[in-house]
């Protein structure tokens, strides 16, 4: 007899792969036993069952490597808590490189691994041959190994996380569709099937390639597409033993797993296939795709020549099938932006089946919590705008996204599809002056300008690429002279009303009781005290505040002040990104510079810094502000769009005669981490607080009324920190740092770079990173050690500051 579906749950899970699966057993784990799976067919039918079962644990990023590694050792022991053989074998994974380029990213990967106790051997190509004798290494230059990897059966895996979920009260229901999402007021409220509705706490949607359809019936943005993955499986030959490490040959585009004495050979090639472009059936269900032999045929060939036996073995299977690939290769999961109590957990891109546990996890605790459990920010589906969910725009990005996968992961590298989505009105002008752009949120941004007879294209390389004297002539600019810079992706909000000052006053950390025309630098922290934001306030009236923030961070943090706009408030926010283009005037000579333009006193005493007034600019009225990015005297012009190219073109011409120099986000970076200015997703998120990154200088502590986090910052304030955000310079002045490089103290491993650039008037590459000592960190600690780099495998030494290197009493910034 089937079971009847409850009228009620605490969380209805719609979707039952792996990623579903998980979510539901990691519910019941901690307790919540009212859990309801839905499943359209059967489990694991849409793309998990033909996942190829790699286990591997070193991503991009400490957390997402932590998820990683919390998978594999909950995989260990599923088989032993259920009963369920999953086939997990710890054999290890070998990756190789054939070029400096490759050699260099495994070796900072390796790096990276040391900071979570992650063992990883960099080894030289006869170790590589000894852990796998098939290979031909004549063009092997070096590779890593990591012995805790290993391979799994995505069904077996996911029937044991079910098995896990039900033996603990979870309900799992197959060939049940879900048809509607029920919602009312923004918050989800149940789902509704063919056989009725359940009322639930939470929705969560683990729904693979379908996730972004059914997401927007209800508004929601979940920006992914499927394409076409291909893998074969060989008939048994001689040398295949169950002993065999995963390989991975990422300058081939190709992975390889021993699968019953035979080798499954897959591929993540250069130009995918996008594959639903009108629909997935209604019936698919453990569907396989046609076949394109053409289309793998120089995988095959690669493959010949990487293990010549291949050249005699025969083909068991020739395997198509879908699976689906975000914008930027990274989770979309959380909480909907819009939708409150609507979770997400999709576009896994090919690694659901060695993410799933992790993601079980986080997921789980988040609604428990009701906050994420670690710094998620860069798999946050709030950072997602809703042009991404746009078809036209997914199926152009994603056949570059899968070939990612194994792509070298080149510092700077900019995407080469779904490209020009928002440019702003300088784009085609700038463009003429030379303007190499680069793309973030959408935003066609100059990163860089080519001089005459340059070509205007990025040479990707781990050393000093072909646009760094270019950087560093843009950056010395500044520095002495005055730079012009296209600020306008930033995201723009409106707050207006008898109410704003009141609402806004208790999201900001700093105060912003401020008289109209006063800029306030802030951050908007969690109730634990977290960094949620870092952005900037200007009061524009009695009533009316402007907020300035990353163009990146534009969904994420208007709705985080909306969603703390008590109802009865007498305040309106609006977005207004569009609405107004930004140039930036940086340089110590911008005053005089702007003086030339504007019968406005831009004068010290008449315009001081943090001040921010209208000025008359050609035949338009600009808002000045006097703020930098840049650790100069500068400002910002904030232009109604329609003004901008003629305000640009009067500054370019009057820049003429003094020198004005177009600057991009390149030499903006560098000039920032001179500065030791934090980066938002970066150097601070919502796992950090105030006081560890030092920026206690911008909460007002004892403000009337406090504000959000206020007693969790406080208290860490008086008790003290176990980490602090320290700036540091290389003494080699060859070397360069980007992430994630390890941070040692005294010899002892304490932590990691968040971010790095080369300084160019410092003179060598500067980091900004966390030290990290569970008895505390104070100035004392940190100024008392004698610190180094790891850098590609190599100890490189650096001197440590917790004041900026460059201009350490801002002096230059308000002169």
């Amino acid at each position: 007899m089937a079971k009847e579906l409850p009228k009620k749950a605490q969380v209805v899970i719609v979707g039952g792969g792996v990623i579903g699966c998980s979510i539901a057993y990691h519910l019941t784990k901690m307790g919540w036993q009212d859990v309801v799976l839905l499943e359209r067919k059967q489990l694991t039918s849409g793309t998990t069952w033909h996942a190829a079962g790699l286990i591997g644990q070193l991503r991009d990023s400490r957390n997402m490597s932590e998820l990683a590694k919390y998978t594999a050792e909950l995989y260990l022991g599923l088989e032993e808590e259920t009963g369920q053989a999953n086939g997990y074998k710890v054999n290890g994974s070998l990756s190789v490189a054939t070029h400096e380029g490759r050699f260099e990213d495994l070796k900072r990967r390796a790096d990276m691994a040391k900071v979570f106790n992650l063992p990883v051997d960099v080894i030289g190509p006869q170790t590589c041959k000894e852990y796998y004798p098939l290979m031909n290494t004549e063009d092997v230059i070096g590779g890593i190994f990591l012995p805790s990897d290993g391979q799994a059966n995505p069904v077996d895996i996911t029937q044991g996380l079910a098995k896990g979920a039900r033996m603990r009260g979870a309900q799992i229901f197959e060939n049940t569709k879900v048809t509607k999402i029920l919602h009312n007021d923004g918050q989800a409220t149940g789902v509704e099937t063919a056989e009725g509705r359940i009322e639930a706490d939470f929705v969560v949607l683990c729904c693979g390639m379908w996730t972004r359809e059914f997401a927007s019936t209800v508004g929601v943005t979940v920006p992914l597409h499927a394409c076409e993955h291909f893998y074969i499986i060989t008939e048994p030959f001689a040398g295949i033993t169950p002993d065999l490490p995963v390989f991975r040959d990422y300058d081939a585009c190709a992975y390889y797993k021993e699968d019953a004495g035979k080798l499954l050979i897959g591929a993540f090639e250069t130009e995918a296939k996008p594959w639903g472009m009108n629909g997935i059936s209604e019936d698919f269900c453990f569907d396989e795709l046609p076949d394109d032999f053409d289309h793998f045929s120089p995988i095959l060939e690669g493959a010949i020549h990487r293990v010549p036996s291949l050249e005699h073995a025969g083909i068991q299977k020739f395997f198509c099938g879908p699976e689906s690939f975000t914008p930027d290769d990274r989770y979309q999961l959380g909480e909907a932006p819009n939708m409150k109590r609507l979770f997400v957990a999709a576009g896994l891109n090919s690694i659901g089946i060695q993410s799933a546990g992790g993601i079980g996890k986080v997921i789980s605790e988040w609604m428990r919590d009701g906050h994420p459990p670690s710094d998620l920010a860069s798999v946050d589906i709030r950072r997602n705008l809703p042009f991404q969910a746009n078809p036209n725009y997914l199926h152009d990005r994603v056949t570059e996204t899968l070939g990612l996968l194994y792509a070298v992961h080149w510092p700077f590298y900019q995407y080469g599809t779904a490209r020009n989505v928002r440019k702003s009105p300088f784009f085609d002008r700038m463009k003429e002056k030379g303007a190499v752009y680069g793309e973030a949120a959408g935003w066609e941004r100059p990163n860089w300008y080519a001089p005459k007879g340059e070509k205007a294209e990025y040479i990707y390389s781990y050393v000093k690429q072909n646009w760094f004297e270019f950087s560093a002539t843009e950056h010395r600019a500044v520095r002495e002279n005055v730079g012009l810079l296209d600020q306008t992706s930033f995201a723009k909000f409106r707050l207006e009303g008898p109410d704003a000052e009141r609402v806004l006053n208790q999201v900001c950390a700093n105060d912003i009781a401020v008289e109209p025309g006063r800029l306030v630098y802030t951050q908007w922290l969690n109730e634990r005290g977290g960094i949620e934001a870092d952005l900037t306030v200007t009061r524009l009236s009695p009533d009316t505040f402007l907020i300035v923030t990353a163009g990146a961070s534009q969904v994420r943090e208007f709705h985080y002040l909306k969603d703390r706009i008590p109802d009865d408030a007498r305040c309106i926010l609006t977005d207004i990104t569009s609405s107004m283009a930004v140039l930036g005037v940086q340089g110590p000579n911008s005053r005089d510079f702007l003086q030339s333009l504007t019968r406005v006193d831009m004068s010290n005493d008449a315009f001081p810094f943090a001040q921010s007034k209208e000025i008359d600019l050609g035949y338009a009225f600009v808002r000045a502000s006097r703020i930098t990015y840049m650790g100069e005297l500068g400002w910002e012009l904030y232009i109604p769009t329609e003004f901008a190219a003629d305000v640009y073109d009067r500054i370019v011409d009057a820049g003429e005669d003094v020198g004005l120099q177009h600057v991009g986000m390149h030499a903006m970076n560098s000039l920032r981490m001179e500065k030791a200015y934090r980066h938002w997703g970066h150097d601070i998120t919502d796992a950090e607080t105030p006081v560890e990154a030092g920026l206690g200088f911008a909460v007002a502590w004892n403000k009337p009324g406090g504000f959000i986090g206020r007693d969790a910052a406080l208290k860490q304030r008086e008790q003290g920190v176990r980490k602090r955000l320290v700036q540091f310079l290389l003494r080699d002045p060859e070397k360069m740092l980007y992430h994630n490089e390890p941070i040692y103290r005294d010899g002892a491993l304490v932590g990691y770079l968040t971010s790095g650039m080369y300084g160019h008037t410092l003179g060598a590459a500067v980091g900004l990173g966390y030290v990290e000592n569970p008895d505390g960190v104070d100035a004392t600690f940190v100024n008392a050690g004698s610190y180094e780099i790891l850098v590609a495998g190599d100890m490189v030494p650096a001197t440590a500051s917790l004041q900026p290197l460059y201009d350490p009493k801002s002096a230059r910034v308000k002169m």
